[in-house]
């Protein structure tokens, strides 16, 4: 496989601790986000909630783009670097749940943000509370494979 230049200039050591620093910056904010923000949705009142929704979007995605660009470029380095038989199990399986990550996000949860740009539904509320759930836990798996991938040499 070939790799970026970008890959091939740095060492592997240096990559897996971008990606861990990427993938736990991730879990971090998906549990923020799961716990506290998304539910407080509810609170903001039917009136407002378009304007702060369009916020909401446009902010989040300042934020959470270059962190999600920013694993996958090294989730993906890792899987193509010659690493140990063990680390490059973990490094797949790692790009696994974030293929999942990625599919949730675009599949289920931009679509819902979608919807409540045009004003709050408690039925589009539940559902992304609910389905972000899935994210929530495979980056948390997701971190502490990148965790464990440190410590492999």
């Amino acid at each position: 496989m070939e790799l970026p230049i970008l890959a091939e200039s740095l060492p592997i050591e240096l990559i897996k601790v971008i990606h861990a620093a990427a993938t736990w910056s991730m879990v971090g904010l998906i549990w923020i986000v799961q716990i506290v923000h998304y539910p407080l949705f509810a609170k903001v009142g039917s009136e407002t909630f378009p304007n702060y929704q369009k916020g909401h979007t446009k902010r989040i995605t300042f934020i959470v783009m270059p962190l999600m660009f920013a694993e996958l470029g090294t989730a993906l380095a890792l899987c193509a670097l010659p690493l140990s038989p063990t680390a490059h199990q973990i490094a797949v399986v790692g790009t696994a749940l974030l293929g999942i990550i990625w599919l949730s996000t675009f599949l289920v949860q931009v679509p819902l943000h979608d919807g409540l740009l045009k004003g709050f539904s408690e039925t589009h509320h539940q559902r992304l509370v609910r389905t972000n759930w899935v994210r929530t836990i495979a980056w948390t798996l997701r971190g502490v494979l990148a965790a464990v991938l440190l410590l492999i040499p």
